[in-house]
């Protein structure tokens, strides 16, 4: 009777680690080898396997599904009331996989949620710790200028970095050498200004709209409100002392304005302008750059362009690479050894998984104008979600741009390490690519290694 009992109580919990095994792992557990882990590494894991279940969203802008927080058998729709539209664009927040676990602090800030500044030839509004509070490293601003408009002349205690959104805009700026520099920056093309260097922009009349640009400062708790501004400095200066530093009487500067101007309207200025001529001369290192002229390097899924200080010299505490990602592909799983990354979607639909480490995971969902986060060492991936052209800037408080690939990661790590990590077949390892693949197509679809 006693040897009855044993063999029932192995069969059932025989049959209990057989049901609980993802049904392409049935045949291993049972000893007989599978086609995709015939050469595998053959120990028992000591952890169970991870689920074979699909985590795609459940929805997109194209699809008309009623956005509720359920995913398969889990969760349950929503009784109260709900905002459908916010819902529709964060499908992986109101049912997300059940691969996160945990938060990371809000990693998404929509610039249509920061309140906008009118003022007379524009407006202008902005992203900073107070939105975002994981940003640490770098806020952003987002600013418009109609024909002709000037955002007055100013400095900053931190460094200016630009990328042009639409129209073309014009800068101006003098180093503390004297030396003095005037450009005309376009449509995706960027600027950079060091801390303190004084300058001024102002939309061309090259398109009737003017202008519309992204500005990044290396400090995540930058505030435009504490930009130092031309107008403001001299009304809050005794106009005696004005006339005294100029040399002039005091009736000359009877019209200056009583407060800030910040932006206001003007005369277009030809694209040709040339600035006066400085004993000093012409800056060494120009301050803008033709990032829309540098050819992107093309990848399986999509292309990227990087200016960093290696190619726009200046520019020594911003750098960027601008990303496509076709339909149905994705920037490869990676990560920034270094520094935070600040991203901003320029069109297309996108999801990004950050994973913090400590089995902590979370996604997110991202449209157009949206504001992404991640922090240094961050594992993560962007993936297009949409049916179109994903395009996408990463931008990092550093002069040169750096990311590690996972595939190359493991392609570079002797196979029989990996093997014995993952349970992967040799043919499998095989495969991986050495070099990185930075944009990487669907299934099927890859690069020489």
């Amino acid at each position: 009777m006693n040897k009855f009992l044993a063999s029932v109580l192995c069969a059932v919990l025989y049959g209990s680690l057989v049901t609980s095994l993802p049904v392409s792992d049935i045949a291993s557990s049972s000893g007989t080898p599978t086609s995709s882990t015939s050469d595998a590494a053959s120990p028992s894991p000591t952890v169970p396997y991870a689920s074979d279940d699909p985590n795609y969203w459940l929805w997109n802008e194209t699809t008309t599904t009623d956005p509720q927080p359920e995913r398969g058998t889990l969760g349950a729709s929503i009784l109260g009331p709900q905002n459908v539209a916010i819902d529709k664009q964060d499908p992986d927040i109101l049912a997300p996989p059940t691969t996160d676990q945990g938060t990371v602090g809000n990693a998404k800030w929509p610039f249509s949620l920061s309140k906008i500044q009118l003022n007379t030839g524009g407006w202008v509004r902005q992203q900073n710790v107070q939105q975002m509070p994981i940003a640490t490293a770098m806020a952003g601003v987002n600013m418009r200028l109609e024909a002709g408009a000037i955002r007055e002349l100013h400095w900053h205690q931190t460094a200016e970095w630009a990328y042009v959104l639409s129209g073309s805009t014009q800068i101006t700026a003098v180093d503390q050498l004297g030396r003095n520099y005037v450009a005309t920056v376009n449509t995706g093309d960027l600027w950079y200004f060091p801390p303190g260097i004084p300058h001024s922009l102002q939309a061309t009349n090259d398109s009737a709209q003017g202008t519309e640009f992204l500005l990044i400062f290396p400090d995540g708790n930058f505030n435009d409100d504490d930009t130092l501004l031309l107008t403001d400095w001299l009304a809050h200066t005794p106009k005696e002392v004005i006339a005294k530093n100029f040399q002039d009487d005091i009736s000359d500067w009877d019209e200056i304005p009583g407060e800030q101007l910040y932006i206001f309207p003007g005369v277009p200025p030809p694209d040709n302008q040339q600035p006066p001529q400085s004993p000093a001369g012409e800056v060494p290192e120009p301050f803008s750059f033709e990032f829309s002229k540098v050819q992107p390097t093309q990848y399986t899924g999509g292309t990227v362009k990087i200016a960093d200080s290696t190619t726009f010299n200046v520019s020594k505490e911003i750098a960027v690479a601008e990303i496509t990602v076709e339909a149905g592909a994705m920037r490869e799983m990676h990560w920034h050894p270094k520094q935070d990354e600040w991203g901003f979607f320029l069109e297309g639909t996108a999801r990004v998984t950050l994973f913090a480490g400590t089995a902590i995971a979370q996604t997110f969902d991202y449209q157009p104008g949206d504001i992404s986060y991640i922090p240094t060492g961050y594992g993560h991936y962007v993936e297009n979600t949409g049916n179109t052209t994903l395009r996408f800037l990463e931008i990092f408080n550093t002069d040169v741009f750096q990311d590690v690939s996972l595939a190359q990661w493991l392609a570079l790590t002797p196979p029989a390490l990996v093997k014995q990590h993952l349970q992967l077949s040799d043919s499998t390892i095989a495969k991986f690519n050495r070099s990185k693949g930075v944009v990487v197509g669907g299934p099927g679809v890859n690069a020489s290694s």
